[in-house]
């Protein structure tokens, strides 16, 4: 792999996703940004677009690419979360009508046309959001699995329990059909879960810290996670809330931050008890091939490190 490794950005901001946008820009001597694309999820396609325009133009990158995608999910009806993120997706940050555009093409086709174009092995897709964008771009052209180098992924839960049902995840659960199709795309996976991102809390010490940065940028970031912490701080009794996207940039930049074993993973599509619920096999149970490096470990003082410094180089 080059040394600025090439990647493209699934998100549906959402405030997490939003710093894991941040996050991403901050980094342009390791990252090569190919284009950012936004599905429904945490909030309608026509706010998640928006959001990431909206973050591009808060970190001073307004030529970034940013394309719309699905804006439902394969088979189910869209379930949002404007009761965790807020009606506008990013609450707690400037919200305005970016002045960037939008990309005419549809998100689907932008992935398959940068990965038919790419060498085998070479690019990295960040999905942080529901699978529908990946996995529709899988069932239009099955010919883009050996250009990807890798996936790494926000999504599913196992030890953590889920939480939008007591086994499923929100990414998972909003799509699992897609889910299905990803996991079983052969590729190398690497997938943050609750497991792991419920250990990354952004406490008031570390949400000061950002915004004592002082830049616009920080400002924006402080007034997200002080308005998302507030619904895990009270669900969960903690003392601040999970920073789950981020952590897969975080794993890009800083690898040696996660520890992860490789497991097989697949995900319930059928049952209206556990649908979304991603069935980890931790201890090779099933004899299943392994296809996900499960991570399960951080180090979150680390992790807030590396983060805060990043946000320090943004505006």
């Amino acid at each position: 792999m080059p040394k600025k490794r090439p990647i493209i950005l699934d998100c549906d901001p959402g405030q997490d996703d939003a710093v894991a946008i941040l996050l991403a820009l901050a980094a342009p001597e390791e990252l090569d940004v190919l284009g950012i694309t936004a599905v429904a999820g945490n909030v309608p396609l026509e706010k998640t677009q928006r959001n990431a325009r909206i973050l591009c133009e808060l970190a001073g990158k307004p030529e970034v690419k940013v394309f719309a995608g699905c804006a439902e999910p394969l088979e189910r009806p869209l379930f949002t979360a404007e009761y965790v993120h807020g009606q506008e997706g990013i609450d707690g940050a400037d919200i305005f009508e970016p002045v960037m555009p939008l990309q005419g093409q549809h998100a689907v086709d932008f992935i398959v046309e940068t990965l038919m174009a790419a060498k085998d092995d070479s690019i990295t897709l960040v999905p942080t959001a529901p699978l529908t964008n990946i996995a529709s771009a899988f069932l239009k052209e099955p010919r883009i699995a050996p250009k990807i180098h890798e996936i790494v992924l926000m999504g599913g839960a196992f030890r953590e329990g889920g939480n939008v049902t007591p086994s499923a995840e929100f990414n998972i659960y909003v799509d699992p059909q897609a889910a299905k199709v990803v996991f079983g795309c052969g590729r190398p996976i690497v997938a943050m879960g609750l497991d792991v991102t419920h250990q990354v809390l952004g406490t008031p010490p570390r949400v000061k810290a950002i915004g004592d940065l002082g830049t616009k940028v920080a400002r924006n970031v402080q007034g997200m996670l002080e308005f998302f912490n507030r619904h895990d701080v009270e669900k969960y009794g903690v003392e601040g809330g999970p920073l789950h996207d981020p952590c897969t940039i975080a794993y890009l930049l800083q690898p040696s931050l996660f520890q992860g074993k490789r497991v097989n993973v697949e995900v319930e599509t059928e049952s209206e008890l556990t649908i979304g619920e991603t069935v980890v096999d931790f201890w090779g149970v099933t004899e299943r091939e392994p296809n996900v490096n499960w991570i399960h470990t951080a180090d979150a003082d680390g992790f807030y490190d590396l983060l805060t410094k990043r946000l320090s180089e943004l505006g």
